[in-house]
């Protein structure tokens, strides 16, 4: 189950991050249920090694894009996110005391946290795109227009995966011209 959770992962990811056209220093938000991913009920079975086995490989694919990841903590943190301080700051995402653990966060956030270089926990931010792994409900941090992103990879081991990406606003009505690159 685990190469399954690692490959599922490798091929979703990339897939996502070349259809929302993400580029250095935006950020990707992830949702995950390493319950789901085991093929449990989301929060009945969290499971350190599948979600040990997700960061290892999706963490090194944004590194070497230069997407920052932002993890959705579970609702016993109220969907609190783990991110690098310094993209926090970037951003002007004020800081939280707390720090996941497998079933206060859940397993996802702990094991990204224990990878960040300097990780804290903000409790809002506007990502450019995301993944919603197990049906984490990840909408909240999403830019204000997300677009479904329908990839052909439909599952990350057991766990049912969504994915959106977000794009500007259109305004100014039926004599406006917009930027057909940013749609």
């Amino acid at each position: 189950m685990l190469e399954r959770i690692k490959n599922d992962a490798i091929a979703a990811v990339n897939e996502l991050l070349d259809a929302a056209k993400l580029q250095a220093g935006d950020i990707l938000v992830i949702g995950c249920s390493s319950s789901e991913m085991v093929g449990e009920k989301i929060g009945t079975h969290s499971s350190v090694d599948a979600a040990n086995a997700l960061a290892d490989a999706v963490l090194p694919l944004l590194n070497e894009r230069g997407i920052a990841v932002a993890v959705q903590c579970c609702e016993h943190l109220n969907r609190a996110l783990i991110l690098e301080a310094a993209v926090a700051e970037q951003y002007g995402y004020e800081a939280v005391n707390v720090v996941p653990q497998p079933k206060a966060g859940g397993s996802f956030a702990t094991a990204v946290w224990a990878r960040l270089e300097n990780p804290v926990a903000v409790e809002h931010i506007r990502a450019h795109a995301g993944i919603d792994i197990g049906g984490t409900l990840i909408g909240m941090h999403l830019k204000e227009v997300a677009v479904p992103v329908r990839l052909s990879v439909k599952q990350i081991g057991a766990a049912p995966i969504l994915c959106a990406r977000t794009r500007p606003k259109f305004i100014g009505g039926c004599r406006a011209v917009y930027d057909e690159t940013k749609m």
